[in-house]
């Protein structure tokens, strides 16, 4: 059993509902204790009451919801498993900091797409996109209902150089899923756009440039596949927009990863795209 634990945030939501339930046989699955956080998402400058008459207030409404938020999760969990040790927390400070602080020392983060309340900005929500990109521990967005299981993870690779920590997850995905694992590399460029993309492979060199990537993606996978070789491995090279690949992708997986850099200006094209439009949980991955 990993002694760290799986982290889940809900406000509530069935959103963060279904982040739960996902969150609850991921932590099953890795033999994981299940910590379920949520923060009371105070309004700027309000402030909770320390003193004074019982009047209630907007700060103990948005508190009793978060009361109410995490104990609804911790019984969605337990029907997940009995068996599972689970924990919840009251999260201080403004959600989307709280949330991702919550993942230090955590095996992954697991939001939901959208929220309710001040926990939403959700469509890429708020809180989702920001602790999607700078939380220190691997973060799993889930989005819409879960379908069948397809038995397989993706995993997008951008920079063979940096691609370390997203294939080592994924490879340990489907070692415990039983899945398949693709690995898919998108080329852009500007005939590789839209209604376009055919151009892009008609183009001069386009040929040369496709197995060129070909080669070096199957190189990259051998050192993999000889560590897994229970895993079955297949690859795709593929011209257009990493993001609208993977986002398509996303509906036949049972989860796209994605490998992500710290950066000061929020996610890049390529993890925006992915996280507001997939259509399953996706796991971006801090480099290493």
């Amino acid at each position: 059993m990993s002694a760290k634990p799986i982290v889940a945030a809900t406000d509530g939501s069935e959103e963060s509902l279904r982040a739960v339930d996902w969150a609850a046989r991921e932590a099953v699955l890795r033999g994981a204790p299940l910590r379920i956080v949520s923060a009371a998402a105070l309004l700027p400058r309000m402030m909770g009451r320390h003193d004074g008459p019982h009047v209630e207030t907007v700060t103990d409404v948005l508190s009793e919801n978060r009361d109410r938020a995490l104990a609804a999760a911790a019984a969605r969990a337990a029907k997940i498993s009995p068996d599972l040790l689970v924990d919840t927390d009251r999260l201080p400070g403004a959600p989307a900091e709280a949330v991702t602080d919550s993942g230090s020392g955590a095996l992954m983060l697991v939001v939901g797409s959208r929220g309710v309340g001040a926990f939403t900005a959700l469509i890429l929500g708020s809180v989702s996109r920001y602790t999607a990109t700078h939380a220190p521990c691997p973060v799993v967005v889930v989005r819409d209902e879960i379908s069948a299981e397809h038995r397989q993870v993706a995993v997008g690779i951008g920079d063979p150089d940096t691609s370390a920590a997203a294939l080592s997850f994924a490879f340990e995905e489907a070692t415990l899923r039983k899945a398949s694992l693709l690995a898919v590399h998108a080329w852009n460029t500007p005939q590789s756009q839209g209604a376009r993309v055919w151009e892009a492979f008609a183009a001069p060199g386009a040929q040369a440039i496709q197995e060129q990537l070909t080669s070096k993606l199957t190189a990259l996978l051998d050192d993999w596949r000889a560590k897994y070789p229970d895993v079955p491995v297949s690859q795709d090279v593929v011209a257009g927009h990493p993001g609208r690949a993977l986002a398509g992708l996303s509906a036949r997986a049972d989860l796209v990863v994605i490998g992500r850099h710290a950066g000061p200006h929020g996610p890049g094209a390529v993890t925006h795209a992915v996280l507001s439009h997939a259509h399953g949980p996706v796991v971006t991955i801090p480099s290493a």
